[in-house]
Formats: structure tokens, sequence, C-alpha cells
């Protein structure tokens, strides 16, 4: 009996966890998504990196999203690729700052070696409060960057900070990365089809 109780309480779990994603991702603002596919597109034109920063899951969401803008886009023959990469992959240089400086540093001082105006910078929070992927966001701002925040809860101050933000509506850690994920997979679909199409 306690096997039978437990199962359902399990399945019924995993019914109310998919029916929140689902409303979340219905509630998405498909015109800013959009929005954030031809600022980076705009971008990749005029030959300028994008680069994107988070921590823990919203680390693991920049760099998916990098490789797959950076591998995953077949370009027409001659066509230069994205210059993309992702601040959260060098675990030297993130351990060097964290050491020497500061964790609030690692990702606003690996960009201050490359960030140039007209370059597109993503920031990825849950919370929308990481002060390092705020400071990253704030120099890029300082320099002429494009800013980009993908955040949830209230959006907290990325929100506030970037040019464009995208509040996930969830305060539910686990559903903003999964619909983060979504988000990203969806930019990359535009930039892959609106490649191949130039590329055609």
């Amino acid at each position: 009996m306690a096997n039978t109780s437990a199962g359902g309480a399990r399945q019924r779990r995993i019914a109310t966890y998919l029916q929140e994603v689902r409303r979340i991702i219905a509630e998405l603002p498909e015109d800013a998504i959009g929005e954030i596919a031809g600022l980076i597109y705009d971008a990749y034109q005029r030959g300028r990196h994008v680069f994107a920063c988070g921590n823990g899951g919203s680390s693991a969401c920049a760099s998916h999203f990098i490789e797959d803008v950076a591998k995953g886009i077949d370009y027409g023959a001659g066509r230069p690729r994205y210059r993309a990469l992702a601040l959260t992959d060098s675990v030297a240089l993130i351990t060097a700052w964290a050491n020497d400086s500061s964790y609030d540093d690692v990702f606003a001082e690996q960009l201050r070696n490359f960030v140039e105006p007209g370059d597109v910078v993503i920031g990825i929070s849950a919370s929308g409060n990481s002060p390092n992927v705020l400071r990253a966001v704030e120099l890029a701002k300082q320099v002429g960057a494009a800013t980009v925040g993908l955040t949830g809860c209230d959006g907290g101050r990325l929100a506030r900070t970037a040019d464009c933000a995208i509040i996930v509506p969830s305060r539910n850690m686990q559903q903003i990365e999964d619909v983060h994920l979504v988000i990203c997979h969806l930019i990359y679909v535009c930039l892959r089809d609106t490649e191949a199409e130039a590329g055609a």
C-alpha cells in the first residue's frame, strides 16, 4: 500500500511540474525572443563577438548556447562563423580571478580582455541578482556592447540593467533553468535558419 501511495505521489509531482513548465512556455514573450535573435544576428553580420555567462545551471546553459551557435550552424561557402565565447568554460581563469580578486569579478575581468562596442553579452541568472553576471553586463554597457538578460523570479537587477531581458515567470529554479534552455534553443534555431536562408 505504501509503495502504491508513493508511486501516486510521484506521478502527481511529475504531472504538476510538467503542467507548470507548459504554462511558463506558453507565456513566453515571442517578440522578445525574436528581438534577441535579431540583435545577435546583426552583431554577427558586423563581425562582432557574442559572449555568455552564468552560475551553476545557468553556467551550463551559457556554455550549451555558445556551443550550439559556434558549432551547430551550417554556414554557406565562404561565410564567416560566429565569434562566440562562453565566459564559463575556463576553470583556470575563473579560479585565478576568484582567488586573486573576487568571485564577483570572474566574468567581467575575462570580458575586459575582449569586449568591444557592438558585441553582445548575454547574462543568465535565475534570480537576476548574481553579482558576477551583473558586473559583466555593466562592463559591457560601459564599452558600448549590447546586453541581454535571461532571468526569472521578479527579474532582479539583471532585468533592469540589460538592454533586452526576458523574465521567466516562475520562482522554481529548476523550471526557470528548463525554460532558459528552451529560450536559448529558440534563439539558436532562429540564427541557424536565418543563416541557412542567407547562404542558400
